[in-house]
C-alpha cells in the first residue's frame, strides 16, 4: 500500500517538473530573441523601392539609343560637306615646298602655310609660327636668323607616350591641320581614332607597324603615311623629323587621347591650358563663321 502511494506521488510530481523546464526553456528564448519593433499607428504603408531597371527605363534607353545611332548615321553622311582641306593637294603642297626648299624645314613650313593662306579665308588658317617677321632671299629661302618659335602659338603635344612640338594651322569640329615633329626623336601609340589621319612627312623618317609585323613601314620626307580610322599603330620618329599632319572626322573624339597622359603622367597643366586655349579658339573661329 506505501509503494501504490509512493508511485503515485511519482507520477504527480514528474509531470509537474517537465511542465516547469518547458516554461523556463521558453522564458530564456524570449530573453534572447529581440523583440519585434511594432509600427506606430497610423503610419504610412511601407512601399517597395522600384528598380531602375523597370522596363519603362529600359524602353526610353532604348529609343534614345535608337535616335542618338540616327542621328550619327546622318552626320556620318554629311560630314564631307564641311571639309575644306584635300589630301592629294595637301600631299602635292608638301611635295612642292620639298622640291624648292629640300631641308630647310623652316623654309618648307613657311611655303606650306603661306600658300595655304592664300587659298583660304585667314581666319580658318593661322600662320603666326614665328614671333618675328621672316626674312626671305630672292629665292624665297628664310633666314634662319630671323624665325623665333611664337611661344604662345607652338605648344608641347604629349599623347600615347610619345612627345613632340606642335603648331595648329587649323582646327574644327571635322578637321585639324597641324605641323608636328621633334629635333630628337620619339615614340608611341598611334591611338585608335574616329578620324582619318595623314602625316606628310617634311624631315626625317617616320617609322610605323601594325601588330604581329615583323618588319617596319618606313616613310620618308615626301612621303604619306595614312592612318586608316578605326586602325592602331606603333610609330616613332626614327632621328626626329616633322610632319603635316591632317585628320579629317570627328575631331573633338580625339581629344581625350591628346588630354589622357597629362593626367595620368606628366601633369603639365600649363601645356594643357595652351592646348585647349589654342583648339578652342580656332574651333569657335571656324564655328562662327559657318564652318564645322
Amino acid at each position: 500500500m506505501l509503494q501504490s502511494n509512493d508511485r503515485a506521488r511519482s507520477l504527480r510530481v514528474g509531470p509537474s517538473l517537465d511542465s516547469a523546464g518547458l516554461v523556463f526553456s521558453r522564458t530564456r528564448h524570449a530573453m534572447n530573441t529581440p523583440a519585434r519593433k511594432s509600427r506606430p499607428v497610423g503610419s504610412a504603408p511601407i512601399r517597395l523601392r522600384k528598380s531602375r531597371w523597370s522596363i519603362r527605363n529600359l524602353l526610353v534607353s532604348g529609343v534614345v539609343l535608337a535616335v542618338l545611332s540616327a542621328v550619327w548615321g546622318v552626320l556620318e553622311q554629311v560630314k564631307s560637306r564641311w571639309y575644306i582641306f584635300d589630301p592629294p593637294a595637301l600631299h602635292q603642297l608638301c611635295k612642292d615646298a620639298l622640291a624648292l626648299h629640300g631641308n630647310d624645314t623652316v623654309s618648307v613650313v613657311s611655303h606650306i602655310v603661306t600658300t595655304l593662306s592664300h587659298e583660304h579665308p585667314s581666319w580658318t588658317v593661322n600662320t603666326g609660327f614665328s614671333a618675328t617677321p621672316l626674312v626671305t632671299g630672292a629665292d624665297g629661302k628664310v633666314d634662319p636668323a630671323s624665325y623665333v618659335p611664337a611661344e604662345r602659338e607652338w605648344v608641347w603635344n604629349n599623347a600615347g607616350g610619345a612627345m613632340g612640338t606642335m603648331f595648329i594651322i587649323h582646327a574644327s569640329i571635322t578637321e585639324y591641320l597641324i605641323v608636328f615633329g621633334t629635333p630628337l626623336g620619339t615614340e608611341g601609340h598611334s591611338g585608335r581614332h574616329t578620324a582619318d589621319d595623314y602625316f606628310h612627312i617634311l624631315a626625317g623618317e617616320q617609322w610605323a607597324s601594325k601588330a604581329g609585323a615583323f618588319e617596319p613601314e618606313i616613310y620618308a620626307a615626301g612621303d604619306v603615311h595614312h592612318l586608316v580610322r578605326g586602325e592602331v599603330k606603333q610609330y616613332k620618329f626614327h632621328r626626329g623629323g616633322f610632319a603635316l599632319e591632317y585628320a579629317r572626322g570627328w575631331i573633338p573624339l580625339m581629344l581625350p587621347f591628346g588630354f589622357a597622359d597629362t593626367f595620368f603622367s606628366t601633369l603639365d597643366l600649363p601645356t594643357l591650358y595652351h592646348t585647349v586655349r589654342l583648339t578652342g579658339r580656332s574651333i569657335i573661329s571656324n564655328l562662327l563663321h559657318g564652318k564645322i
